[in-house]
């Protein structure tokens, strides 16, 4: 370990995480007007936050910072790429991996992988789905937008909350935490279309005040021991590509996995390219989406009951 990673990652093992990830979310709940504008004002500055693009421009309209943090962009600020086969960035951040999954390991930095089994909870039969695929993994600075929104059509089969550390995940930890994202509390939401499976996962980190979705609202903290369960496969519950489906109050990290073949491209992209949420970072292949088009009515994306 270099020794400017050793006093960035070291002190990490000592520090109570939870405990302080929960005064963040505190304080980032406060309302005190005086505290939250100075916050807003401070940490715009000093992380050169873009305000023009947010719906609501004026920092002292926000009731809390927290609010200021996930705040709504304008209409046009962040487009969906329209291709009919493209996969577009689910945030904003740094594309900070990108590779094929080797049988069922994933290479997180030099000398250090997981396996998909722990990054998905230990769910062996579902992480099969995934050996030999590819994966791309999304780092979202304080700085970025921190909504989430869908990379694809597609419909939620369910969604797992798997409890673990809360390492930071800025790179200096990835490049010395072994299974960094296999050990941090995340959750784990598993998707469909007519393409096959795809997982998207939410990790967690120290200072994350909390993460939630459109659909169960906010999901930590608090911070539970046990692994909680969500099955949606019954309730049709179906999104576009571009929807919004929860988002991160602080920054952290987004996981995608795709089966073997589903988005080879997926796994090709260049580390460390920093995207915007709606831009294209893959599309399926072109045979595939011609063998797929004989077949679209077999996969029913309507929400009408």
């Amino acid at each position: 370990m270099k020794l400017f990673d050793f006093f960035k990652v070291a002190p990490q093992y000592l520090l109570p995480k939870h405990m302080l990830s929960e005064g963040m979310h505190w304080f980032m709940q406060v309302e005190t007007p005086w505290i939250k504008n100075n916050t807003i004002k401070l940490l715009s500055k000093v992380y050169k936050i873009d305000v023009s693009e947010a719906l609501e421009e004026d920092i002292t309209a926000y009731p809390h910072f927290n609010a200021f943090f996930t705040r709504a962009l304008k209409a046009d600020a962040r487009p969906i790429d329209e291709e009919a086969n493209s996969w577009v960035s689910p945030a904003d951040g740094l594309i900070s991996q990108s590779s094929s999954i080797e049988n069922n390991r994933i290479i997180q930095a030099k000398c250090h992988d997981y396996t998909v089994e722990a990054l998905v909870g230990g769910d062996i039969e579902y992480a099969k789905k995934f050996h030999n695929g590819e994966t791309a993994v999304i780092y979202l600075s304080p700085k970025d937008y921190h909504r989430v929104h869908m990379p694809v059509d597609a419909k939620l089969l369910s969604m797992t909350y798997v409890p673990g550390d809360l390492f930071a995940v800025n790179p200096a930890t990835v490049r010395n935490i072994d299974g960094l994202f296999a050990r941090n509390e995340r959750v784990v939401i598993r998707f469909e279309n007519e393409h096959g499976p795809f997982c998207l996962i939410l990790v967690g980190a120290i200072f994350v005040g909390s993460m939630e979705t459109v659909w169960e609202g906010k999901i930590t903290p608090d911070y539970e021991p046990l692994i909680k369960h969500w099955d949606y496969a019954e309730k049709n519950l179906t999104f576009d590509k571009g929807d919004e489906i929860g988002r991160f109050n602080m920054g952290s990290t987004v996981v995608l996995l795709t089966p073997n073949g589903q988005v080879p491209e997926l796994g090709q992209i260049r580390q460390n390219t920093p995207i915007k949420m709606g831009e294209r970072i893959a599309s399926y292949p072109s045979d595939m989406v011609s063998a797929d088009s004989a077949d679209s009515n077999d996969f029913n994306f309507s929400t009408e009951e």
